[in-house]
This record gives C-alpha cells, sequence and structure tokens, in this order.
C-alpha cells in the first residue's frame, strides 16, 4: 500500500524534455516539461535533474525529507555514456580518481568515482533523436556511478579526458533501475530510501 502522506514516483524522462513542471523564462516556454508525462499531485518536485539532452532515470516526491537524502552523497547514481572514440584504459583511470572540470565559474575537482567500459552496447531505447552512427568514427560507452551531481558533471568529465557525451542515461538512483521503463513511462511507487 502507497504512503497517504507523501507521493513518490519513478518517470524515464525522455531526450528532450526538462526536469521541472514549469518556467518562467521566456526562452523556455516552447520546451517539454515533466507536467506532460501525467496529472502528479500538487506539491511535486523532481529529485535533482537530468538536462534536456539526457534522459533516463528521474525520480519525483512530495517529500522534501526523501529529496534531500536522494540528492545527498550518500544515494549513487549510475550513468551509461555513449562517447565519442574508443575510450582509452588511461582516460578511464583518470574519470576513477577524479577529473578537474568547470562548475559555477570556478575549477572543481570531481570525487572518485566508479567508472568501466561496456563490453557491450547497453540495451536501451532508441531515442528520439538520432545519434551519429560510427561511419563517422568509433564510439563507445562506459558506465559512470557518482555520489555527487554538479550541473552536467558526466559529460564535462569525458570532455575533460578528450572523449565527448554524445548520449547519457541515468540507468540506476540507488537501488531502483529502470529496468523495462520506455521514455515516458510513470510509475507511483512507494519510498524505498
Amino acid at each position: 500500500m502507497l504512503n497517504n502522506q507523501h507521493r513518490h514516483y519513478v518517470i524515464y524522462k525522455p531526450y528532450g524534455f526538462l526536469s521541472q513542471f514549469k518556467s518562467q523564462d521566456s526562452k523556455q516556454q516552447s520546451k517539454k516539461f515533466l507536467g506532460e508525462l501525467f496529472n502528479f499531485p500538487m506539491g511535486i518536485m523532481a529529485i535533482g535533474r537530468l538536462d534536456e539532452k539526457s534522459e533516463g532515470l528521474l525520480l519525483l516526491t512530495t517529500d522534501g525529507k526523501m529529496s534531500a537524502l536522494v540528492n545527498s552523497q550518500k544515494i549513487e547514481k549510475e550513468y551509461y555514456a555513449q562517447i565519442d572514440g574508443d575510450i582509452s584504459e588511461e582516460a578511464i583511470e583518470a574519470l576513477q580518481l577524479g577529473v578537474e572540470i568547470g562548475f559555477e565559474g570556478r575549477k572543481y575537482q570531481t570525487k572518485p568515482c566508479k567508472v568501466f567500459k561496456l563490453e557491450q552496447v547497453p540495451d536501451l531505447p532508441v531515442r528520439s533523436k538520432k545519434i551519429r552512427d560510427d561511419r563517422h568514427g568509433p564510439t563507445s560507452w562506459v558506465s559512470i556511478t557518482l555520489n555527487e551531481g554538479k550541473f552536467r558533471q558526466v559529460r564535462k568529465m569525458t570532455s575533460a579526458v578528450g572523449f565527448p557525451t554524445l548520449r547519457l542515461v541515468r540507468v540506476r538512483i540507488g537501488s531502483i533501475h529502470f529496468n523495462t521503463m520506455l521514455p515516458g513511462d510513470v510509475i507511483e511507487i512507494n519510498p524505498l530510501f
């Protein structure tokens, strides 16, 4: 039975959607927002963000304490990144140890994290906007698991080691995986943390 006091959802945020419900910014009025996916209750908020060009797992809640916990460094977030080029072992090691990125106009050293190259292309839903194909050079996939989440961090990290991100999908938050969810799917859940 679901907790009547607070409501919690897991969604697969599609490519091209903003991780918010509305915007006062006149430049964003033509953008797609999360409220187009489902009739969410009042007081709902996204826990963290995925940028417009990123996709995958996003948690929503009406519980500020739950949001603070998931955004804390206690909960891991795993991403699959398709990157431009065949990533080297040296680049993977640099990502694991932490790299310097720009954040809020300053240099920031990312914390050590788990990174490995995926041996096979992951079985992900087809993205609504096509990514360039291998005729334009090789690509590879990596798994990156973080306990922090700075603005566009994974993209900045892979660029810092010379392998820009072409596609970014968050596949796990703590023990929650997207499993067979498709872009735009919304599932109400009990709190798991």
